[in-house]
């Protein structure tokens, strides 16, 4: 008998679904793979991390399937930020694109344990020796909380009005950006046209 495969986009819609106005969404406590750096996103070190995060989240997937427990690895996100307080994060598109600050995040199955974690590193880099940034990958609970968020359809470099919907419907809120600028992929864009992207954009908040 074929076993079922956890596919967080069906079992847990409410993270992946965002409408094209922005909305408030109360989302839970979830374990990420993690990769952070600064840098441009077209630069070869976010790239290189790219390589880094994947070969641990498949090696995790494959370590589950072997337990009965497949999974679809889930879309990537980032954090992206600059360096400051929370006061300044609103400017970082206004920062050098070489002094973005970047944390890309996989989100894990509630199954995925910290062995499963250490185990996938290290076959990694058995695998892939002269990738020498496996340390860099971490595995972190994260509580999101109450977030707002909006859904673009587009390309990357054109999401500046839907940033500013969202912000101006947060401050109409009474609430304040408690978090960094999260994008959800949820297009692959060595497959889709730019225009056809969709991204989540998505903060974490807080009652002012």
């Amino acid at each position: 008998m074929e076993l079922l495969k956890t596919d967080l986009i069906k079992s847990d819609p409410s993270y992946y679904k965002a409408g094209k106005n922005p909305q408030l969404v109360e989302l839970g406590e979830y374990y990420y793979l993690t990769i952070k750096g600064q840098s441009s996103p077209e630069d070869t070190l976010f790239l290189n991390a790219l390589q880094t995060i994947y070969p641990v989240a498949y090696g995790i997937k494959f370590l589950c399937k072997a337990e009965d427990n497949d999974f679809t690895v889930p879309k990537m996100e980032c954090y992206w930020y600059v360096n400051g307080g929370q006061e300044v994060q609103k400017l970082f598109r206004q920062t050098p694109r070489d002094e973005w600050m970047w944390q890309i995040k996989i989100r894990m199955p509630d199954f995925v344990e910290h062995d499963h974690f250490f185990r996938a590193v290290h076959n990694a880099r058995q695998r892939k020796p002269y990738q020498t940034n496996f340390d860099d990958v971490k595995f972190e609970l994260v509580r999101e909380g109450l977030c707002a968020q909006i859904l673009h359809i587009g390309s990357y470099e054109d999401e500046a009005p839907n940033i500013d919907l969202l912000h101006q419907f947060i401050e109409e809120q009474n609430c304040q950006i408690s978090g960094y600028h999260k994008e959800i992929y949820l297009s692959d864009p060595r497959r889709t046209a730019p225009e056809k992207l969709k991204t989540i954009i998505r903060y974490q908040i807080s009652p002012k």
